[in-house]
């Protein structure tokens, strides 16, 4: 889907690592909880309360799971999969836009 219908968007945008990574939190009909942004080239760590799904919309990204001692590259239209109480490091190759799907 390229388009998310009927959503709540929370105005003020996350903005995280000094512009780096800037993302928007939105709720859909169903109540569901996602979050839409973008990350520019870095190499980041995040981590995670809730298990998440990280979908690439755009772009490339070398990314290794707590507990890899590997990456796996990543591009626009893959996803990878982040277990909660976790965290996931990320070399941001490309700019990356992105969907996280919570929960």
């Amino acid at each position: 889907m390229s388009k998310f219908e009927n959503v709540s968007v929370v105005k003020k945008a996350n903005v995280y690592f000094d512009g780096k990574c800037v993302s928007h939190n939105i709720e859909l009909a169903d109540g569901t909880s996602k979050s839409v942004g973008v990350i520019l080239p870095a190499t980041l760590t995040f981590n995670t309360g809730a298990p998440e799904i990280m979908e690439l919309i755009e772009g490339v990204a070398n990314v290794t799971l707590a507990g890899e001692t590997a990456p796996t590259t990543y591009r626009g239209g893959e996803s990878f999969n982040v277990p909660g109480d976790s965290s996931f490091e990320i070399e941001v190759v490309e700019p990356v836009h992105y969907v996280c799907h919570f929960g």
